[in-house]
């Protein structure tokens, strides 16, 4: 009959929601959005945390050449010492960065493309480019993490004086150009030869190696012997 008010019981379920209150509706509706931005920020964080800090694609460049060439003229100039009491166990390497991620593991994530790791940060794909030899690999067990000046050359240069700490920290160093992922078979034919013995094969990195060299010499004040600073006052004059 016109008029007659159905009892809510009787409505259908769908009815009943029809009337739900606009109120009601609305705070659920930014609940919703509540959840997904919340659920959102933790994966942003999750990712984060997984991957560690912002990675660049190559060493960090040392200055210009004009610059290393005055690095190159406050060096001290002296004799090599002698090798006696050196270990690479006095120089600490490779040291956990963050998470279960070690040195080495970042600076093969730093220096590749498209780097793949598993969850104990090991590189398990991914693209590199040997900047000593022009070198493509795809295997991250064909590449040896460098020291550009060697841990050895470092010890005979002034590193013996130090303590244990200051060598885990040379030996470990991500803000100076020390560390590069490159061919390993071309890692062990340098050794821990100077510039006055050993260069990159590929001519073109010789420069940005020389920089690489002077730069970090210069900041851990190292010494350097006649023969080497003539390699690389020769080398940086090109440059």
């Amino acid at each position: 009959m016109p008029g007659k008010r159905t009892s809510t019981a009787s409505r259908p379920l769908y009815a009943r929601r029809a009337n739900t209150p606009r109120r009601a509706l609305g705070r659920r509706a930014a609940a919703a959005r509540l959840a997904a931005v919340t659920g959102g920020l933790a994966a942003l964080v999750g990712s984060l945390v997984l991957s560690g800090p912002a990675a660049q694609a190559a060493p960090p460049s040392p200055p210009d050449a004009t610059a290393v060439r005055g690095y190159l003229g406050e060096l001290t100039v002296k004799p090599e010492g002698t090798m006696d009491g050196y270990s690479r166990a006095k120089f600490p390497h490779w040291i956990t960065q963050y998470g279960q991620c070690n040195t080495r593991e970042v600076v093969l994530k730093r220096d590749g493309e498209n780097v793949g790791q598993d969850a104990k940060c090991a590189a398990v794909s991914g693209t590199w480019h040997s900047a000593y030899d022009g070198a493509t690999w795809t295997d991250a067990q064909s590449l040896d993490i460098d020291h550009i000046v060697p841990l050895a050359e470092a010890w005979r240069s002034g590193a013996a004086a130090w303590t244990t700490a200051q060598r885990q920290a040379f030996a470990n160093d991500l803000t100076r150009p020390q560390l590069i992922a490159v061919t390993d078979r071309v890692n062990q034919d340098k050794g821990d030869k100077d510039p006055a013995k050993w260069m990159p094969p590929l001519k073109s990195y010789a420069c940005t190696y020389a920089e690489m060299w002077v730069t970090v010499k210069h900041y851990y004040g190292l010494t350097v012997d006649t023969a080497e600073k003539n390699a690389l006052t020769g080398i940086l004059k090109g440059c």
